[in-house]
């Protein structure tokens, strides 16, 4: 059984205490998706996850706006990422990308928040570029004011639910000033004309990934979230609060190899006894065990930041994520190497877990781009 006595800590109220225990017997009771499909496996998951309404967390309600409780976020994207790495992919990019909705949208774009929360629609964040990589300033798709239209030219890339989404929220240069003061955020759905998928991704933890083009691609002002210009402090601000939740993923896959690495080690003998008896074994043990407890403070402390109304985060979200994704890649490898053979035999837990946490090292600001945030911060003062 993992380790839950970190639900006692005070970053938590007693709700949260419920609610992890609620979606820990969710998961036990309904994630045997089948990932032969992976496009087929995440429209179930997302439409599982909504019925059942896990995704109502995911965003404020457009009925009664609110906030986002990040602790909750984390909780349910932890325990998630424990049980099976798809289906917190697929809680995760309904929040991810109907995020800028939720935080900036009008009343009228609301509307799109009453379907992805039921799993209605499958949202999608459109922001990474291939050129620009993560210097999201250095975007060149451009969005053409037209009338009372805006003219969307360009490609998106790495777009997580590209291919299945819906709605996509896409920034686009729309020329108000140079680099970030010149971004706008736009809602796309998918059926747009001119906007087509150009290719499908696949990487070594099988998700559903797409590279999107817009060609002329015509789309209402109105479809515009926030003023013209305020692209870059929208997807800011989005990552401000979801990036905490990659940390916490992470940290579901970290305890999730701890558990199986404890169970090996007690299970399995070598030289006549069990393999936890090595000292060696132990000290592995040791250091994945405080891994673990560390990262979970740096992403519970940045999500009760957040919830308790900092305006921005973003040197403990930065924090959070760099040190828990970091951190859940080396207790994972010490878990396959304590497994052996078993470790790297496909289909294996050790294994999966290995192929998952490769990613959350890069997507949402890779841990270099981590560093350099937290030292512009620390040298700031902020």
């Amino acid at each position: 059984m993992p380790d839950k006595s970190f639900l006692n800590w005070p970053f938590f109220e007693d709700r949260h205490r419920v609610l992890a225990e609620a979606i820990d017997a969710w998961c036990r009771s309904h994630l045997s998706v089948d990932h032969g499909d992976v496009d087929a496996a995440s429209r179930e998951l997302v439409a599982n996850l909504g019925r059942d309404g896990w995704l109502m967390h995911t965003a404020i309600d457009p009925d009664a706006p609110g906030a986002l409780d990040v602790r909750t976020l984390c909780l349910i994207r932890e325990t998630l990422a424990r049980y099976d790495g798809l289906a917190d992919f697929a809680f995760a990019m309904q929040g991810l990308g109907a995020g800028a909705i939720s935080l900036f949208g009008n009343t009228a774009q609301r509307h799109w928040l009453k379907r992805t929360r039921t799993g209605a629609a499958i949202a999608a964040f459109a922001l990474s570029e291939a050129k620009s990589g993560s210097d999201v300033a250095g975007m060149d798709m451009t969005a053409t004011r037209d009338g009372n239209d805006y003219i969307l030219n360009g490609e998106k890339t790495w777009i997580s639910n590209g291919g299945i989404a819906d709605v996509y929220v896409v920034f686009a240069r729309s020329g108000e000033a140079p680099r970030a003061k010149g971004i706008s955020a736009f809602i796309v759905p998918s059926d747009l004309p001119g906007l087509t998928v150009a290719e499908r991704i696949t990487v070594i933890a099988p998700h559903p990934l797409a590279r999107i083009r817009f060609d002329d691609a015509r789309i209402s002002a109105s479809s515009m979230i926030g003023a013209p210009g305020e692209g870059f402090k929208i997807a800011m601000a989005t990552l401000d609060v979801f990036r905490t939740t990659v940390g916490a993923a992470a940290l579901g896959l970290a305890r999730r190899a701890l558990d199986e690495t404890t169970n090996r080690a007690r299970e399995r003998r070598l030289f006549g006894a069990p393999l936890a008896d090595l000292q060696i074994v132990q000290a592995s043990i040791a250091d994945m065990a405080l891994a673990v407890d560390a990262a979970a403070l740096l992403v519970y402390r940045a999500a009760w930041t957040k919830d308790m109304g900092a305006q921005r985060v973003t040197r403990e979200a930065a924090m959070a994520k760099l040190f828990a994704t970091d951190q859940a890649q080396d207790v994972i490898d010490r878990a396959v190497q304590i497994h052996g053979g078993d470790g790297v035999r496909h289909g294996h837990i050790v294994e999966r877990l290995y192929r998952e946490i490769r990613a959350l090292r890069i997507y949402e600001g890779a841990s270099e781009v981590q560093k350099v945030i937290i030292a512009r911060q620390t040298l700031s003062g902020g």
